[in-house]
């Protein structure tokens, strides 16, 4: 959930609100739908703010394109997306948008809740959305198939490293390691460097060790959680998860090759890498733009590999859902604005153009949400205005069709907490015990799923 803080100018044209309380039910609620001059008024968010001011006025002009193509529609737009702090408050108070904005792993318990509306019986009048990977929309729907919001963009984690310390440490860089045993190799030769270079950098605070510990569990085949007949119980102690922490505590004080500086959050490793003295982390593709226009990187410098081992891979991503209660009025005007960008090939070049322009990345490697006209309407307009090194991302983009992508956990952010303690540990004692380690994050982590129904 981490790669949804950062979106490119493309993802923010689209954002909208945040839920209502589970009181409103159904797709027939007592919602004001029309103005006095007979207008649906459809409030959404994801406005950047003022300070922001290239993606600001291009939002607004984008509302005010949607409002004259749609002149019965007028658009309330809100600064913000979702903020998992104050989520559940506006959520339970009924104080939020028509229209909001979900990482991935919120639908599921909305869903369940009866917190947003079943727009299913309106989609056949917006025939783009029949071409989204149906493994895709399944997150916004539930077990009889109803649906309750559309997917926008979705990501997956691979191997981001630096191309330039790959040559200089006698590594090819158009070959990043496939599996944990190459990264291992290929990090002790960056560290050997000298000159304070670090091979190989993991997290483990503020939630971001656990979530770490995910997807390099994922890469190996193992599991974070599993549903028995309805009851979720832990699953990450296991053969799989004892490697992974072995493999860090190896890097770490045998080979010493992942650096004296731990405690290691979110921001931390795309600043070292920005700096040129980092050689691989784990991440998703809009981590580069970041470490170019916050930490002084350079497009040319990195390179994306898919995840080592390929066994799976965590993803996740962005997604709209419409607060419970809504009238048809207020959810077809919904659909027309979620929808007003896929229409056509004149909206993706617009908006690949405008990024180009002002210097946004275009041609990052993401995986698609759509298939047929609609994936090969957009995959033209991103090779049209590709402003960035496509050919360094070539190793992950030649993994993605094979590679599975997994889900958070429930609860996803309580157990990375646990977690934490267990990637800290591995980290900054060279006698950690990793099965004691894994045992007391499986007791806490079963206790959180307790709650998950």
């Amino acid at each position: 959930m981490f790669k949804s803080r950062l979106r490119s100018a493309l993802g923010l044209l689209l954002v909208a609100g945040v839920a209502m309380s589970a009181a409103a039910c159904g797709d027939s609620g007592d919602d004001t739908t029309t103005t006095k001059d007979g207008k649906v008024t459809l409030v959404i968010n994801g406005l950047p703010p003022a300070t922001e001011k290239a993606t600001h006025d291009r939002f607004l002009a984008n509302v005010a394109e949607f409002e004259k193509a749609n002149p019965n529609i007028k658009i309330d737009a809100r600064e913000g997306k979702m903020d998992p702090q104050t989520f559940p408050a506006k959520l339970a108070g009924g104080q939020l948008e028509d229209v909001f904005y979900v990482y991935f792993t919120d639908p599921a318990s909305l869903i369940a809740k009866r917190q947003v509306s079943d727009i299913s019986k309106y989609l056949k009048d917006y025939p783009i959305t029949s071409q989204i990977k149906p493994e895709v929309q399944r997150v916004f729907q539930d077990d009889k198939g109803g649906t309750y919001g559309l997917p926008y963009k979705n990501y997956s984690m691979g191997l981001l490293y630096n191309r330039d310390l790959f040559k200089k440490a006698g590594l090819d860089p158009n070959t990043p390691p496939k599996t944990w045993a190459e990264v291992r190799t290929a990090a002790k030769k960056i560290a050997d460097l000298g000159g304070g270079n670090v091979g190989y950098g993991d997290y483990s605070k503020s939630n971001t060790g656990g979530w770490h510990f995910t997807t390099e569990l994922y890469s190996v085949g193992g599991e974070m959680a599993v549903n028995n007949g309805g009851t979720w119980k832990a699953a990450f102690n296991s053969a799989q998860g004892k490697q992974v922490l072995q493999q860090l505590k190896d890097m770490r004080w045998t080979d010493n090759s992942m650096g004296q500086k731990q405690l290691l959050e979110w921001a931390d490793l795309l600043q070292q890498m920005g700096s040129g003295k980092l050689g691989m982390y784990l991440a998703t593709a809009d981590n580069i733009p970041t470490i170019v226009n916050q930490y002084k990187g350079k497009y040319e410098t990195y390179g994306l590999g898919s995840i080592p081992d390929g066994k799976g891979t965590l993803g996740g991503g962005e997604g709209y859902m419409f607060k419970a209660g809504l009238s048809p009025e207020k959810i077809n005007a919904g659909l027309k604005w979620l929808t007003f960008w896929f229409t056509s090939a004149d909206r993706y070049e617009a908006e690949n153009k405008w990024s180009s322009e002002t210097k946004q990345p275009v041609g990052l490697p993401e995986p698609a949400i759509f298939t047929g006209e609609a994936a090969a309407i957009q995959a033209t307009a991103d090779k049209k205005y590709a402003n960035v090194p496509q050919e360094n991302y070539a190793p992950f983009v030649a993994g993605m069709s094979t590679i599975p992508v997994k889900l958070e956990p429930p609860n996803a952010q309580q157990i990375y907490a646990a977690l934490d303690v267990a990637m800290q540990k591995v980290l900054t004692d060279k006698n950690a015990d990793i099965d004691k380690l894994l045992a007391d994050a499986e007791t806490q982590a079963n206790s959180i799923l307790a709650s998950v129904k």
